[in-house]
């Protein structure tokens, strides 16, 4: 097994070196400047050599550190070409496995969790992992009842961990700045943590997976595992096979990737109508695509509440940007907290701004592109720009955080599927407020 950090501070120096390290590139690469080096050279070298000691540090860990690095994989699509190809295999090792525990300390959890009896269960219990992650892994076994099963055993310390690599998380936050300027990394890091530290709860997450599987039961589009059993540190799930996201993004057909593109459309603006939930944790690691042509969806540790359905000022605010009522969105977003009341911004710069994804909804059908995603991108991402001194004088408020991560992430994977998708149809059947 590969050498893993236990402790908090071996964590917390692997962590903490990464500010250093990039802080000797960038004084490198000012020499490199003064002496008559290709600028856009240097600065391209300078951010790739950072994001390559990102993610192998990221996936290097478990905990809290890895979880994050699996939540920016998702706007891997967004990165430019000339800087995301070194490190776009980082990126997607996050999204697979890390180094498993050993059999005797996964026996020692199951005999805490589920009694010394515990064999009793299952018919069958594979001591070699199939899946291992950030806060566990995962065994493939045979319920006493004959059913396949997926057993979710957490880490121990895994909260430990989790706590150190967070709060080390937010003091890097300008690396993460250097890889996606046109993300606010502070609040992004806020919102995950909260997050992420749910995914400690496995009692919640049986709860959640048992409301989508209920919501969706028998729906011939999705395919979401049954609890079998829960402990605080197990769940026990019927198994499901199926082709990885990740594969698919890697080696699909063409009727692959849009199928999938499709079905996490529509995951992504159904659930909080029929469940009153939104799958908060959108990287391609989470979704199988099943034999039968259905989502599998695998992880239910981190979901958004929305009792009441979706806000229906996303759905409206899509439709007056769609109509080009600048003067109606400006004072919609006012209303909803969105603009200070002393601020003035330039109606249709907002609205341009604030609805950067509007054209997908112009379309039947749309196909989502890397390319697409990063003239989105740039736009947001330039410091410079009007747009952007706009954004520093707007406000998110915190309810509508995780929606717009969570909605950012999922078109992010729809430009890693490179899948076209029946975008706009799906969301005025699902979206309140925009048909």
């Amino acid at each position: 097994m590969s050498d893993i950090p236990k402790g908090a501070f071996g964590r917390t120096a692997k962590l903490a070196g990464l500010p250093i390290s990039a802080a000797g590139r960038m004084t490198l690469g000012w020499g490199q400047k003064l002496f008559g080096a290709d600028r856009d050279e240097v600065s391209a070298g300078v951010q790739r050599r950072t994001a390559e000691q990102l993610f192998e540090v990221l996936g290097s860990l478990k905990g809290g550190a890895m979880k994050f690095g699996q939540a920016l994989s998702v706007y891997e699509a967004a990165i430019p070409d000339e800087y995301a190809e070194p490190y776009r295999e980082a990126l997607t090792k996050l999204q697979k496995d890390a180094p498993p525990m050993p059999t005797a300390q996964v026996h020692r959890v199951l005999d805490e969790q589920l009694g010394t009896t515990w064999r009793s269960r299952f018919a069958e219990f594979d001591d070699t992992a199939t899946a291992a992650a950030s806060v566990g892994q995962v065994h493939r076994a045979v319920w006493k009842d004959g059913r396949e099963v997926a057993v979710k055993i957490q880490y121990p310390r895994a909260e430990a961990a989790l706590r150190a690599d967070l709060g080390q998380l937010a003091r890097i936050a300008p690396l993460f700045g250097m890889l996606l300027p046109g993300i606010a990394i502070k609040p992004l890091i806020a919102e995950l943590r909260e997050r992420i530290l749910e995914e400690l709860d496995y009692p919640a997450e049986a709860d959640n997976q048992r409301a989508f599987a209920a919501g969706y039961a028998d729906d011939p589009r999705f395919r979401i595992p049954r609890v079998v059993a829960s402990a605080p540190k197990v769940l026990v799930s019927e198994w499901i096979d199926g082709v990885p996201m990740s594969a698919v993004i890697a080696s699909g057909t063409t009727e692959q990737r849009d199928l999938c593109g499709e079905l996490l459309t529509e995951l992504h603006f159904s659930s909080p109508e029929m469940v009153g939930l939104l799958h908060a944790d959108p990287h391609p690691g989470n979704y199988l695509l099943t034999a039968d042509d259905r989502l599998g969806v695998i992880d239910f540790g981190s979901v958004a509440r929305l009792p009441d359905g979706s806000p229906p000022i996303i759905g409206e605010i899509s439709r007056l940007a769609i109509d080009e009522r600048a003067e109606d969105v400006e004072r919609l977003l006012r209303l909803e907290g969105f603009i200070p009341a002393a601020y003035q911004p330039d109606p249709v710069m907002l609205m341009n701004y604030v609805a950067p994804f509007i054209e997908p909804l112009r379309h039947e059908r749309f196909h989502f592109t890397r390319g697409w995603m990063q003239e989105r991108f740039a736009v947001m991402s330039d410091i410079s720009s009007a747009e952007s001194k706009m954004a520093r004088n707007l406000n998110l408020p915190p309810h509508y955080l995780m929606v717009y991560r969570v909605t950012f992430g999922s078109i992010g994977v729809l430009c890693q599927l490179d899948a076209t998708a029946p975008f706009k149809t799906i969301v005025e059947h699902w979206q309140p407020g925009f048909a």
